[in-house]
């Protein structure tokens, strides 16, 4: 069994206006004082499953082994969908079972077992019916902290809900083509086109010149924000690993009505 550090992970749309956030974390400093709490993130767009998803699954590797993540996106809570938890080779995620671990399902972590929450006792004693973060996901979380071992908390499930995430195609042996998946608060558009797939672009000839298309717009590949100060539109591969559209000091989204869902190119002048 690995080591367990006590080191739990919050990723939520609450905001910081509302008190939940601070009522989650209440309610596993009772379980296990102490818990080490990091907030990925609170400012996921409200039911934005999808975006929760990437967000955990770019930030969770970072984080030590038996780490505790708790996502909580939850526009079905109170309705029959299941609380999970998540069990791969390396960390624990506690959440709803609406997909917002679809991306954790087929990384280069192993998932180990998938469980359907129902042991009520690790609950908080007065459950209520609207916020399953505070009341189920943060004391399970607390819980696993303490040792308790995955299997007690209910029985393993395979019917879990995925969601369908776009894949980068190759039309061309020169080309390959994904989409725009995420834009983060300074407007920068990420795409899910990998460093490799760029990589393999290049492996073909060396010597040739790599374009991003989008909306008809040629853009070139730069390795940083700063080497360029125009406020035109130019990509790069981000410190995840992905192709990004960016405008320096700029936000590329906003100003060239770039949206999650449009189409991006890469192209191999030969």
């Amino acid at each position: 069994m690995l080591t367990r550090m006590p080191l739990i992970t919050l990723t939520t749309d609450f905001g910081y206006k509302d008190p939940f956030v601070g009522m989650m974390k209440g309610a596993i400093f009772n379980i296990n004082p102490s818990a080490l709490i990091v907030d990925i993130t609170h400012d996921i767009n409200p039911y934005n499953i999808r975006e929760a998803a990437i967000a955990v699954d770019v930030s969770h590797s970072f984080f030590p082994p038996t780490t505790v993540h708790v996502v909580v996106v939850d526009p079905g809570v109170g309705s029959n969908r299941r609380p999970i938890l998540v069990v791969t080779d390396q960390h624990y995620f506690v959440g709803p079972d609406n997909g917002v671990f679809s991306l954790i399902y087929t990384s280069n972590s192993r998932t180990l077992d998938v469980r359907h929450i129902i042991s009520e006792h690790y609950f908080l004693p007065q459950k209520g019916s609207t916020f399953h973060g505070r009341d189920i996901f943060a004391p399970v979380a607390a819980w696993l902290t303490k040792g308790i071992e995955s299997a007690k908390f209910g029985d393993i499930i395979t019917d879990y809900v995925t969601l369908p995430f776009p894949s980068v195609s190759m039309p061309t042996k020169t080309t390959h083509e994904g989409e725009v998946i995420y834009i983060d608060r300074f407007g920068n558009a990420i795409t899910n086109i990998k460093s490799s797939e760029v990589d393999a672009l290049y492996s073909i000839n060396p010597e040739a010149k790599l374009r991003v298309l989008i909306k008809g717009k040629r853009v070139e590949i730069k390795n940083y924000y700063s080497q360029v100060s125009d406020k035109e539109l130019y990509a790069l591969i981000n410190s995840s690993g992905y192709l990004e559209l960016f405008v320096y000091r700029g936000n590329a989204a906003g100003e060239f009505n770039i949206k999650t869902g449009d189409t991006v190119g890469v192209i191999l002048n030969v």
